[in-house]
């Protein structure tokens, strides 16, 4: 494999980082492959609920394109969870840092903070607030996330739930990964 000549990047020449940039390529090519991967390992992911984390987020994807809802929203449902592994305590942040360039802001900031939202329907039980979400009461995206709580997370650990397999879903990952639409440059 042919590598770059420099040690430090301030000492790279154009010829480098051309070279970098060609391998950069294929390796966001196949950011849906790693994506799907992430998922599948989801099929081993915390236990103790009756479906494991990757039949919930089949689950969730599933409701939302029954639902009509857009590729970019069923992917995002599709995937809103596999941050779990790495980041458990924030991991709709991390999901939602994947998501950026690639779906419409307010979809990425219901990824982002669906954890806080989540905890309405179980933070009264373990002495917690489930009324956290009320500090984005005013945002103008505080309904879509309760909305996305309500249909397409805290009801999707059902284990007689006919959810679609994940074949059904890897087009739409596929295209929606496969364009940067709303890279800011941040």
């Amino acid at each position: 494999m042919e590598t770059v000549a420099f040690t430090r990047m301030a000492d790279g020449t154009a010829e480098d980082y051309a070279l970098l940039e060609r391998y950069e390529e294929g390796y966001v090519a196949s950011l849906p492959d790693r994506l799907l991967a992430a998922l599948d390992k989801l099929k081993s992911s915390l236990a103790g609920y009756q479906v494991s984390r990757y039949e919930h987020s089949l689950q969730s994807a599933t409701r939302a394109l029954r639902d009509g809802r857009d590729e970019e929203y069923v992917v995002a449902a599709l995937l809103h969870d596999i941050g779990d592994e790495l980041a458990p305590y924030t991991h709709g942040e991390m999901t939602a840092a994947i998501l950026k360039p690639y779906v419409r802001p307010e979809v990425c900031w219901v990824v982002k903070h669906h954890g806080l939202f989540q905890m309405y329907y179980y933070a009264h039980h373990s002495g917690g607030d489930r009324n956290a979400r009320d500090r984005y009461r005013d945002h103008e995206w505080y309904d879509a996330c309760a909305e996305f709580c309500e249909k397409y997370d805290q009801n999707c650990f059902d284990p007689a739930y006919d959810s679609l397999p994940v074949s059904e879903f890897e087009p739409m990952v596929r295209r929606v990964f496969g364009e940067v639409r709303y890279l800011d440059g941040a």
